[in-house]
């Protein structure tokens, strides 16, 4: 194993690693997030009167669809044939939780798809509530687990 970095070359230019020689293995990733905000714009949300119309649902399918295009939003990501993604919210106090899982059988792995998943559907909640309440807050943006792949299994502590 080498100490350059896994993608750039022998001249120092940044290229796309070749994983054409590993073997494609069951791979998954969970990603999570979260955005606070007022009362009333967590209260509409939850009854469903947010002026845009429904909110989470809007989030849920941004957040799949943003999975399926990671490849063409973060340069040198793979472009992957995922097997799954899910978009899931939880209420918390304040704001609301979001958990992102992506998976896929191949030779790399899903956690660029997992953690872009989660920052659309937290950037279009932000987006359908925004009438209600400009000073939302996202964060906590991280990845929470991963499987498969030569690394193994890791879990956030």
């Amino acid at each position: 194993m080498t100490d350059r970095p896994t993608h750039l070359d022998d001249s120092g230019a940044a290229h796309m690693v070749d994983v054409g020689a590993k073997p494609a293995t069951m791979r998954r990733a969970v990603a999570g997030g979260r955005i606070t905000m007022a009362a009333g714009a967590l209260d509409a949300i939850r009854a469903g009167n947010a002026p845009k119309g429904d909110v989470l649902s809007t989030a849920r399918i941004a957040g799949i669809m943003a999975a399926k295009r990671t490849a063409d939003l973060i340069p040198l990501c793979h472009p992957l044939a995922l097997t799954s993604v899910s978009v899931d919210f939880t209420w918390e106090s304040g704001g609301i939780a979001v958990t992102a899982t992506a998976a896929t059988s191949g030779p790399t792995g899903v956690e660029m798809e997992a953690l872009t998943a989660a920052s659309v559907a937290l950037l279009t909640l932000y987006d359908m509530a925004k009438a209600l309440d400009r000073a939302m807050v996202l964060g906590d943006i991280r990845l929470i687990e991963k499987s498969g792949g030569r690394s193994g299994d890791w879990r956030a502590e």
